[in-house]
């Protein structure tokens, strides 16, 4: 599907700011008028990337680039193109969808979500959630927690994968959200091989498709493609990297990003040509028929 000048326009309003929180990068400074973070498109050790909040512009003063959302998502993912850009931020801001919403409202920070319990996961609307998407249940119980979590004022509970900096993907039917601080999630027994996952339900799909994969791999879920660059320094360390990412635009650039700047890493989105990701694989009536007369 194309992306018309009116939809450009709506994610231009989109705070550069928000973005950049939900995408995990925090400012080192801020004020009411500008934020001052870390590069997110380059390293550097003194924060010399500002986003006006006014104009809702950034300007990285260390190369001297500078520009609107889009064309810092198309930075930060390795020169996409401007539909990419707009998929990418499609999928990284939950509370907005192209696709969905005609009338546009700015987008205003995310209140913050409260963690109140965390349990093993055995929920029976988490179990029916699970099962419907054709999951493994103790395969995920193995990894992920029943989470009790506080959002103005209401009361929810939903399936949660921790990451590496303490955070929480959170999924249940009818919400995605996810609590601060934004990061990877990470499943290591000192393996040679990594398997790399774009989402929860992707991992998820990987065990319950392969159930003896965890005895030779270890696991990786990105959890935004964003974080492609972060997970460099770890997937080195192995012998061989399974890439098993979507098969939409974000996806595939991910993909290729990540296969050209690690020599041992492979692409495995042959194993579902022709559905979206891992867990429309295995929802596919083929497969729902092939695990039922095991």
């Amino acid at each position: 599907m194309g992306f018309s000048k009116m939809q450009c326009d709506k994610a231009r309003e989109i705070p550069i700011t928000e973005f950049l929180k939900r995408s995990g990068f925090s400012a080192v400074k801020e004020n009411q008028n500008s934020a001052w973070y870390l590069s997110p498109i380059r390293n550097e050790t003194e924060a010399s990337f500002k986003v006006s909040k006014a104009l809702n512009r950034w300007y990285d003063h260390g190369v001297g680039k500078g520009g609107n959302i889009i064309d810092l998502v198309i930075e930060m993912n390795n020169g996409c193109s401007v539909s990419e850009a707009l998929s990418i931020l499609d999928k990284n801001i939950p509370s907005f969808s192209f696709q969905q919403q005609e009338n546009f409202a700015v987008l205003k920070p995310e209140p913050k979500i409260r963690i109140d319990k965390v349990l093993p996961l055995r929920h029976p609307a988490l179990v029916r959630y699970l099962t419907r998407r054709n999951i493994n249940v103790e395969t995920a119980a193995r990894y992920a927690k029943e989470i009790h979590y506080s959002l103005n004022d209401k009361r929810y509970f939903a399936i949660g994968l921790e990451n590496i900096s303490g955070g929480w993907e959170l999924r249940n039917p009818y919400y995605k959200n996810a609590a601060a601080p934004k990061d990877y999630s990470f499943f290591s027994r000192s393996k040679k091989l990594l398997s790399i996952t774009e989402g929860m339900f992707d991992f998820f799909s990987l065990l319950t498709l392969y159930p003896g994969l965890p005895h030779k791999s270890d696991f990786l879920i990105l959890n935004s493609v964003s974080f492609v660059s972060r997970v460099q320094k770890v997937a080195l360390s192995y012998s061989k990297v399974g890439l098993y990412l979507d098969n939409d635009l974000a996806g595939k650039r991910a993909t290729k990003q990540l296969m050209t700047d690690l020599s041992n890493s492979v692409d495995m989105s042959a194993l579902y040509e022709g559905k979206k990701d891992l867990n429309q694989l295995l929802t596919a009536p083929s497969q729902r028929l092939r695990r039922s007369v095991r």
